[in-house]
């Protein structure tokens, strides 16, 4: 009686603490939580944070578990899962959402963004609220934005000095139009793949090579096959925490303020962290063999020309409104 006294202290403690309402709001859950992504990826220290923050303000009642590595699922197949409601929770790059709705894919337009400063504005701003609002409908509740970063472009065949480097290589690219659009604008060969499969194919010498954020390939130990990264920064890849809005149907206000309230909180975490890791990742990268090169600005020029066609292709598919806007907004920050 004493210790079930004590636990109904501890627990209404760690409610007020927290400023839940009350514990009758909250039943006993376990939500599973899937990245595609190993230990050591950007999303994963986010997924970790939200963990401990829902565990804190549940008073334990609610269980968060992760699945990395893909163990769920390819990213479709996930998406699918959180519809219909088998995966109550995932996070993965927005752009791969715009199969849900058209006018995410803006995130993937080559350089879109200059800095953190631009895209943390867009994301967390009426805009990054707006397009989540989108997935509502087709059964999908967008609670973030967390952080994969910039993207640069890896490969085992050559040092990338000038934009003609990458014509010819068989490059991996995240299965969506414009991604296989800007891949091709530059004479290469685009390859969509799910992450999982990524490495594999690298090895066997399926795919040259493959573009992504310095944490992810540090993470993924792409070194071990690939000898060249070439600093492009090309893409921003904010990556969307997705619930379920089936099971968010089914939820108290209290469990749903739990949830969101620890999404957000553990995106500055992520964010924090993300950002900190770049030089020590570049470092690892160096460290085991991999050679590390810079376009100059002559050709980052010449990047950006060859990538307006592409941006005009899609701006109709993703939506003049959408693109408008945003360009509106970027173009206020930037003054």
């Amino acid at each position: 009686m004493k210790r079930l006294l004590l636990k109904s202290i501890a627990l209404g403690v760690a409610f007020a603490a927290f400023g839940v309402a009350s514990a009758q709001d909250i039943k006993e859950r376990t939500i599973k939580f899937a990245a595609n992504a190993p230990d050591g990826h950007p999303a994963i220290a986010g997924m970790k944070k939200f963990s401990e923050l829902v565990a804190a303000k549940s008073g334990g009642k609610i269980k968060v578990n992760l699945f990395l590595n893909g163990v769920l699922g390819s990213d479709q197949a996930t998406v699918s899962s959180v519809k219909g409601g088998t995966i109550e929770m995932a996070v993965m790059n927005t752009g791969i959402l715009a199969s849900e709705a058209k006018e995410l894919a803006i995130f993937d337009f080559p350089f879109l963004f200059a800095n953190e400063k631009e895209s943390d504005a867009i994301c967390d701003g009426p805009i990054g609220k707006k397009l989540h609002a989108k997935l509502e409908e087709k059964g999908i509740m967008g609670l973030a934005y967390w952080e994969l970063g910039y993207r640069q472009m890896t490969n085992g065949k050559r040092a990338l000095n000038k934009v003609e480097d990458v014509a010819g290589l068989k490059l991996r690219v995240i299965p969506n139009p414009i991604n296989v659009a800007w891949v091709k604008a530059l004479g290469a060969n685009p390859t969509p793949l799910p992450f999982p499969e990524v490495y594999s194919a690298l090895e066997q010498g399926a795919i040259d090579g493959q573009e992504n954020p310095v944490s992810v390939i540090a993470a993924s130990k792409f070194w071990e096959v690939q000898k060249h990264i070439a600093l492009t920064n090309h893409q921003y890849n904010p990556q969307t925490v997705m619930f379920s809005k089936k099971v968010w149907d089914t939820l108290s206000a209290t469990e749903k303020k739990i949830i969101d309230d620890s999404a957000h909180e553990a995106t500055g975490v992520q964010r924090q962290q993300s950002r900190a890791a770049l030089a020590a990742n570049l470092e690892l990268l160096k460290k085991n063999g991999m050679t590390v090169t810079q376009f100059p600005p002559a050709e980052v020029a010449k990047l950006r020309e060859k990538m307006k066609p592409v941006i005009a292709q899609f701006s109709a598919n993703v939506g003049d409104a959408t693109v408008n806007e945003v360009t509106a907004a970027l173009a206020q920050l930037r003054k």
